[in-house]
């Protein structure tokens, strides 16, 4: 029988407890939420995209809108070859672009080979919105834009079409390293841009763009419009993006695997890894020639990246900086800068 000392003495004990839970709780919640909001993307240029995303996100808006509006970012960049309006052409002269975006529901909608439209990542989010498909392509996906109220213009730009005339003169394809456009000179830049966002709410969307390698197979689609290879988001769990030689994601259905490798316990960078490590036991000769990278970030907000090869960066905007570029981890050295 419980006499008045031990009732007290025992309430005590579970006053205690409850304290401990609660702050223990409060401590996991306080973790969870350390880098919400938080937008990451590949590639240097991806700051300027970041600082996009983050004006939406530090006013507490959502993800998609966020990665939405800092895709368009080098979508609308003349500087920019390898992704948007002055993407270089296939090798018959077409600016072909690729996008795809992902909410936190798995909603998801793309656009692949679509000629003479700007802004391919707000077509893919009206695929998403307005259709009851993922993937439009081609004339089709060009004819939607237009009824949306897009405007047909040429995206060829003077600058790109000096350098597709130019390549003309030997017509050798060959992706280079770290930069699968090569640009006339010597001089490279990078290709497909992937965002990913978590919001103030913790729900992650994300977001990929891109014209594809420069001087391609007229037709040739690569990773980054297809859900589950170029970008994929499951909001319990975490995104992931890709960059590089696009037929070696596909095959591997990469950023999904990403995705179900941190469903299982695997950091962001260990994930990106196991994913570069498949391509690799794969495809042994191939990659030694040719560059691939994974970026992703799970529900915590914790992100990490890999590459095959050294040369792959990626650009975080949260709270506290908004400029940060990281180098990738990798598993080569050997790589032409």
């Amino acid at each position: 029988m419980y006499n008045r000392r031990k009732f007290i003495k025992l309430s005590s004990i579970t006053a205690s407890l409850t304290a401990l839970s609660a702050s223990s709780i409060a401590s996991v919640l306080k973790t969870e939420a350390a880098n919400h909001p938080i937008v990451i993307s590949t590639w240097d240029f991806g700051v300027a995209a970041n600082k996009e995303a983050w004006k939406i996100l530090s006013k507490g808006g959502r993800s998609l809108d966020a990665v939405e509006a800092g895709a368009k970012i080098p979508e609308a960049d003349l500087k920019n070859h390898s992704v948007g309006r002055a993407g270089y052409p296939d090798r018959d002269g077409h600016v072909t672009l690729d996008a795809c975006i992902m909410d936190e529901q798995g909603n998801c909608g793309a656009v692949a080979g679509m000629e003479d439209i700007a802004h391919p990542i707000s077509v893919a989010r009206l695929v998403m919105e307005k259709t009851p498909h993922v993937l439009l392509v081609g004339d089709g996906a060009r004819q939607f834009a237009i009824e949306q109220g897009f405007k047909a213009e040429k995206l060829l730009t003077p600058e790109s079409e000096i350098a597709w005339k130019k390549w003309l003169v030997k017509h050798e394809y060959k992706p280079i390293m770290n930069s699968e456009n090569q640009m006339p000179g010597g001089k490279y830049n990078h290709d497909t841009i992937g965002m990913l966002a978590i919001d103030a709410k913790g729900n992650i969307s994300g977001a990929c763009t891109t014209s594809g390698m420069a001087w391609k197979m007229h037709g040739r689609v690569g990773d980054s419009p297809i859900i589950g290879a170029g970008l994929y988001v499951d909001n319990e769990v975490g995104g992931a993006t890709s960059t590089g030689v696009g037929e070696e994601v596909i095959r591997n259905v990469g950023s999904f695997l990403v995705v179900e490798l941190m469903r299982h316990g695997y950091s962001p960078q260990d994930a990106c890894k196991e994913a570069c490590r498949r391509i690799i036991k794969k495809k042994p000769d191939t990659v030694k020639e040719i560059q691939v990278g994974f970026l992703a970030i799970n529900k915590k907000g914790e992100y990490g990246a890999y590459a095959l090869h050294k040369g792959f960066t990626f650009a975080v905007c949260d709270a506290k900086k908004q400029d940060l570029i990281i180098p990738g981890k990798y598993f080569y050295e050997t790589v032409k800068d």
